[in-house]
């Protein structure tokens, strides 16, 4: 098993893909309000949270199965396609991964759309996991993020 490598997922959600990719770029208030087990704080440090360059603190909660804190910078941003790379820069991830870089995009399909999440990695070590923890982390947060749009357009 090597040290580098991706993990790919398309997740099909109901919710039309320019609902879902505002949903993602107010994430920093959304997620800890509509999802407090997963995200207890989002704080921008630098940048406006959405920009390349951006760089948001973000506090898990009781949710996130493998850290508790972790760092991440925009490093990219395609607003015609729908797409965000970042990389994770601090915290506890760190102890497993060197280097961590994930890309969401959004893509129209039928009225909802596609999300295709990749996450790039490099590990500490031989004995770390690959992350499909994180990939179903991000798995579970798109579904979320889903149903709770959905409500907030019923209401």
């Amino acid at each position: 098993m090597g040290l580098t490598g991706v993990l790919h997922v398309e997740v099909e959600v109901k919710c039309p893909a320019e609902t879902f990719w505002l949903a993602l770029g107010d994430g920093v208030n959304l997620f800890p309000k509509a999802f407090p087990k997963d995200y207890k704080t989002i704080q921008i440090l630098a940048g406006d949270g959405n920009a390349p360059g951006s760089i948001r603190l973000i506090t898990y909660g009781e949710g996130s199965p493998l850290v508790k804190i972790s760092a991440e910078r925009i490093e990219a941003v395609d607003l015609e396609k729908r797409s965000m790379t970042y990389s994770i820069i601090g915290g506890e991830m760190m102890e497993y991964y060197k280097t961590f870089k994930g890309t969401i995009t959004v893509t129209p399909k039928d009225g909802g759309s596609i999300l295709k999440w990749s996450g790039e990695f490099e590990k500490t070590g031989h004995e770390v996991a690959d992350p499909h923890v994180i990939k179903d982390f991000a798995v579970k947060n798109f579904k979320e993020i889903d149903e709770y749009l959905l409500k907030q357009s019923s209401v």
